[in-house]
């Protein structure tokens, strides 16, 4: 009995197409929701709860018989949602909605990882090219108009090594910009796969702490995972070269804060990059705050029309196939994570 239910699980994913399916969809702008009923297969109804008034006993009422949400879930949502078969994560990480009542289910769960990576992996560049082209020092002066000559150490990334640590669509799209540069990259995955021309060597997570005194540049790429939590602690901070760069671009909890800042204050860093820290949002009065080679953007890397468009195209697309009965797209394996 127990195989047959697993069988019937797993099938479920393929099943014929049911009649009257209900998607909740929250907290998206009225553009995409008009978008997705416009395209919508017969026999879905779209049901729009916005996340900033409604209130939680709406959006309860409406998952009691939802078949599907296109959202970031809470927990109470979760156990509400008794007809569930189907969760859209509006992001890459899922880490924070990998509920046990979802993980050791039949609901399937999809992101929107690989959709934003050429934001985000600009976003990256942008950063570490301010570090070193010491952009950081002269925008400010056009405020003042003041022309400062002088040599100001300027550096450039031909012969250097970048070290991409996650090398999904994030990495890839860093690894690729880092080769036009004329870099060397090294990536760090869990993951095995064929090799890339943007990729000169590839290591396991377990040999981390072999190539970290090699970069140049370290790119924090990875989703936050129970085992990547924390993978930049005291010990890496250490063995980083003296005048490295480091960009965090993923998730903050993969980075040891205090280790930066002591890395930065001793001056052992020439500079670093974060759009994602741990806690988040940074606080008033954080030391990271004071450093005048920290580059600090509030969480935005994901920002860029083509990432939204490729979304909504990915919502539009999942439930057609949610719709079919077919595979859908994006599907996480929630007991790894990503």
């Amino acid at each position: 009995m127990r195989a047959l239910i697993t069988f019937l699980a797993a099938a479920s994913i393929h099943a014929p197409p049911m009649l009257g399916q209900k998607v909740v969809v929250i907290g998206q702008s009225a553009e995409v929701v008009a978008q997705l009923e416009r395209t919508k297969p017969a026999g879905v109804t779209i049901t729009h709860v916005t996340d900033r008034g409604d209130g939680d006993a709406i959006l309860l009422r409406e998952a009691a018989d939802a078949d599907a949400i296109i959202g970031n879930p809470t927990l109470p949502l979760v156990q509400t949602a008794k007809q569930l078969r189907w969760v859209q994560i509006t992001s890459a990480g899922v880490k924070p909605y990998l509920f046990p009542e979802l993980v050791e289910s039949d609901v399937v769960m999809t992101n929107a990882q690989t959709l934003s990576s050429a934001a985000i992996a600009d976003h990256a560049f942008a950063m570490l090219l301010a570090l070193t082209r010491k952009l950081n020092h002269f925008i400010p002066d056009r405020v003042n108009e003041t022309w400062r000559g002088g040599n100001y150490g300027l550096v450039e990334l031909e012969s250097k090594t970048a070290l991409v640590i996650g090398t999904g669509g994030i990495g890839s799209n860093v690894a690729w910009r880092a080769k036009a540069f004329g870099m060397r990259v090294i990536g760090v995955d869990p993951e095995e796969f064929p090799p890339r021309p943007s990729f000169d060597r590839m290591v396991y997570p377990d040999r981390l702490d072999e190539v970290v005194p090699e970069a140049d540049v370290i790119f924090v790429c990875a989703p936050h995972t129970t085992d990547s939590e924390g993978m930049l602690g005291p010990a890496q901070f250490e063995m980083m070269r003296r005048g490295s760069y480091f960009i965090a671009v993923s998730r903050g909890k993969l980075y040891d804060m205090g280790s930066l800042v002591r890395s930065l204050d001793s001056q052992h860093l020439a500079g670093a990059g974060v759009d994602v820290t741990d806690p988040e949002p940074l606080p008033n009065g954080h030391p990271l705050w004071k450093f005048e080679n920290v580059v600090i953007t509030p969480h935005v890397a994901t920002q860029g029309r083509l990432g939204s468009e490729l979304r909504l195209q990915l919502y539009r697309e999942n439930i057609a196939r949610f719709s079919a009965g077919e595979k859908l797209r994006n599907v996480v394996d929630m007991k790894k994570g990503y």
